[in-house]
């Protein structure tokens, strides 16, 4: 999936009968037009016509991008097999 991300969008709502508010997620894929986003990254989303069977969303702008500690960037690098 090249130029694809999946964004969790979480938003907080009361719960219609209790009134206690609850976080609700949702995953959509998103196109990522220069590949520059990362997991963990923070980022904003558009709605924008249908881009393939279940891409409707498109990256606006990176808003914090997440800091790798050294046990993670070590891992990535050396779980190449």
């Amino acid at each position: 999936m090249e130029k694809t991300v999946v964004v969790k969008i979480r938003r907080r709502v009361p719960h219609p009968l209790y009134g206690k508010t609850i976080t609700k997620e949702k995953k959509v894929k998103a196109h990522d037009a220069e590949n520059e986003c990362k997991v963990g990254d923070l980022v904003k989303i558009e709605e924008v016509r249908p881009l393939s069977k279940e891409k409707r969303w498109k990256v606006v702008e990176i808003l914090t991008r997440k800091e790798m500690s050294n046990d993670t960037a070590s891992n990535t690098t050396n779980s190449s097999g």
